[in-house]
């Protein structure tokens, strides 16, 4: 954890081995995290994108530093790999121009890409059960190309919450307060179509329960509500949002049932908003990253 105290980081959260079975328990972070961060039930593992030197500047030396020390935390004889397989030459700090060149941060953002395929966790499901996450390195320049700005975005999505809080909207006046958390998914038949594409998405049971009224009691609205208290609910969240996943936690619900018995203030309100945002970008990102990947070849990569 010291390499995320020491200076400007970026690190990947995974799992080694899931008893739940969970397939997207990755996570991309800039601040230090609690060890259940992508399980409730195992220890994610941080991996560092650069490490910040310790005094032992001759066995850390395989790669160029940084001027303030700093060096990517890759091998020699992987950062030659992917040299000899893209063709292109490895820059040891930030991004390259995808051109002639590519740095650590486009390894991340291509790693981040391809964690995020749904074909990917789909393919390799049970390898994922078992240890950590293996990343196949595509001899297509164009794709790896296209994969990294969609990766970088995913990043930002997950460290910055850079979704767009106007999406989701939250306008019942009122005290504010998460007395329960209840969805009410869209009214009408578009409703109950993406309520059955919802749960077809998420096969396990949820973490936690919240015993309370029923949301046939509460009034549906055209894209989905999430009511906080019997007046005031956010607008604007469709089923496979509220559905969506990441490792063991359904977000949307977890984030708002942390603070139940709380009110809240303006910061958490736009927190929230570009909270369900974020996640609605990141479903849309993933689907392209698929499709991307059919586009140049499919899988197996080469």
């Amino acid at each position: 954890m010291r390499h995320l105290l020491a200076g400007e980081n970026l690190a990947l959260c995974a799992l080694r081995q899931s008893r739940r079975g969970e397939d997207g328990a990755f996570l991309a972070t800039e601040v230090l995290v609690n060890k259940d961060i992508v399980s409730l039930f195992d220890i994610g593992t941080i991996f560092p994108l650069y490490l910040y030197p310790n005094g032992d500047t001759e066995a850390q030396g395989e790669l160029v530093p940084h001027e303030n020390g700093r060096r990517p935390n890759l091998t020699m004889a992987f950062v030659r790999q992917w040299e000899q397989t893209l063709g292109l030459k490895f820059v040891a700090e930030g991004r390259g121009n995808l051109k002639k060149t590519f740095g650590p941060e486009d390894v991340f953002h291509y790693a981040y890409a391809i964690l995020h395929a749904p074909a990917y966790r789909e393919r390799y499901v049970e390898f994922l059960k078992l240890d950590f996450p293996r990343l196949p390195i595509t001899s297509n320049v164009v794709l790896f190309r296209k994969l990294c700005p969609r990766g970088e975005r995913l990043v930002a999505l997950h460290t910055k919450l850079a979704g767009d809080p106007d999406e989701i909207c939250f306008s019942v006046p009122g005290d504010n307060a998460v007395e329960q958390v209840v969805y009410v998914p869209p009214s009408g038949s578009l409703g109950r179509r993406m309520i059955k594409t919802a749960t077809s998405q998420s096969e396990r049971p949820e973490d936690t329960t919240d015993e309370g009224p029923e949301p046939s009691k509460f009034p549906a609205g055209p894209t989905g509500r999430v009511y906080i208290n019997a007046k005031q609910y956010f607008e604007g969240i469709l089923p496979v949002v509220w559905k969506f996943r990441v490792g063991g936690y359904q977000v949307c619900e977890r984030w708002l049932k942390d603070r139940k018995g709380r009110v809240l203030d303006h910061d958490d309100l736009d927190h929230y908003q570009r909270l369900v945002s974020a996640l609605s970008e990141t479903r849309t990102l993933m689907v392209g990253i698929d499709s991307l990947i059919a586009d140049h070849g499919g899988w197996p990569m080469v």
